[in-house]
């Protein structure tokens, strides 16, 4: 017994020593960064971001993979069955809360499938509609929608998504009935905008705000309780009158569950970096969104407690996968 317990003690040594060897070596191969979206939308303008300055800290590439569809499911559902090594790398967004409560049959668990790294940045959405919408304030779309029920048309970035609960949630609160049209990411959802196919969207700032300031969109109010640094000017949704109306995204990086501690360290310590230089930072803001970081722990902490808040906006919006 004493013989066999020595054997298991020196391979439980070796084993960490290994460990260890492989996080300072790490990485020797270019690593997939997973955006479970297609280009354009928010989460990928955050990813392509991040990405570059992550090659250029752990000098080796960092590629974009954009796997959008299914609320950002397929995306994570690649990323939760990828090899716990460190070269897997998932941009989660809190769609994917949502998705735990809308997808009954979902293939993963975003707190025992993924290690949490960190939070990277939060953003408001905004209530925009097509310039032909004779809406100009959140009172006026109301009115327009109560008088056509069903007749305004809104898009998203997918069931599941934010821009797609904020559409349902405000019909609650509203007492409207807005007509869903799920697409495949922020991308497309904004093109149907842009284009007249659809006459509202719930948009993340980051990808309608150039539209905003450019005039192809119009809009309404910001969905977080607070005003935006970056469209200081644009009221609330709270503040026009609708009570508890507190909608925004965000983001955060994470990891296949069971990769090493040490890989999670370098991943978090790097990414904390990154977000506090000053030309990303500039860029960030620039876009609407603000950075922020958090340790691993309070990071799967926080997906924790979004999974179970985002459960009672489903449960109360009646919301449904389209």
């Amino acid at each position: 017994m004493r013989k066999l317990a020595a054997v298991c003690a020196i391979a439980s040594i070796s084993a960490a020593a290994g460990l260890g060897v492989y996080a300072q070596t790490y990485p020797t191969k270019p690593l997939r960064f997973i955006i479970p979206f297609p280009p354009g939308g928010g989460t990928d303008t955050m990813g392509r971001i991040m990405a570059p300055k992550l090659s250029e800290a752990l000098g080796q590439q960092v590629m974009i993979d954009n796997r959008g569809g299914a609320g950002a499911t397929i995306g994570t559902e690649i990323a939760a069955k990828s090899p716990p090594d460190g070269y897997t790398l998932l941009l989660m967004t809190v769609t994917n809360a949502v998705g735990m409560s809308l997808y009954p049959n979902l293939k993963y668990d975003l707190v025992r499938d993924f290690a949490p790294v960190t939070r990277v940045a939060t953003t408001p959405h905004i209530v925009v509609v097509h310039p032909s919408v004779p809406a100009r304030t959140i009172k006026e779309l109301i009115a327009l929608a109560k008088a056509r029920p069903g007749a305004l048309v809104y898009s998203s970035s997918g069931s599941g998504s934010v821009s797609h609960l904020g559409g349902e949630y405000f019909g609650y609160l509203t007492g409207t009935k807005l007509l869903h049209v799920p697409y495949k990411g922020g991308g497309p959802s904004v093109a149907a905008l842009l284009s007249g196919e659809v006459s509202a969207a719930f948009a993340t700032m980051p990808s309608v705000i150039a539209y905003v300031k450019s005039g192809r969109v119009r809009a309404l109010a910001i969905t977080t309780a607070q005003r935006s640094p970056s469209l200081p000017d644009l009221g609330t949704v709270i503040e026009a009158g609708i009570p508890n109306f507190d909608v925004g995204s965000w983001y955060g990086l994470s990891l296949p569950a069971g990769t090493p501690k040490d890989i999670i360290a370098r991943l978090h310590a790097e990414t904390v970096k990154l977000l506090a230089a000053a030309d990303v930072k500039q860029r960030l803001d620039a876009t609407g969104f603000e950075p922020i970081t958090s340790t691993p722990e309070q990071y799967g902490e926080f997906v924790r407690v979004e999974v179970e808040r985002w459960a009672e906006v489903v449960k109360i919006s009646g919301a449904k996968a389209d």
